[in-house]
């Protein structure tokens, strides 16, 4: 897979997460623990994105 394909997919998913955080917060009953596990998941994507584009 080309950086360039895998940045894109990288980005797929971080705005996956970050819906998927939205939606869940949104809920009366919300799981804090997997919003937190979403955001850590989120926050590794933003780096693996940002160490892609320095190379």
């Amino acid at each position: 897979m080309s950086a360039s394909a895998r940045l894109e997919a990288l980005r797929q998913r971080h705005a996956s997460l970050e819906k998927r955080i939205a939606e869940e917060a949104a809920r009366p009953a919300r799981d804090a623990e997997a919003i937190a596990r979403m955001k850590l998941e989120k926050l590794r994507l933003k780096e693996e994105m940002e160490r892609l584009r320095a190379s």
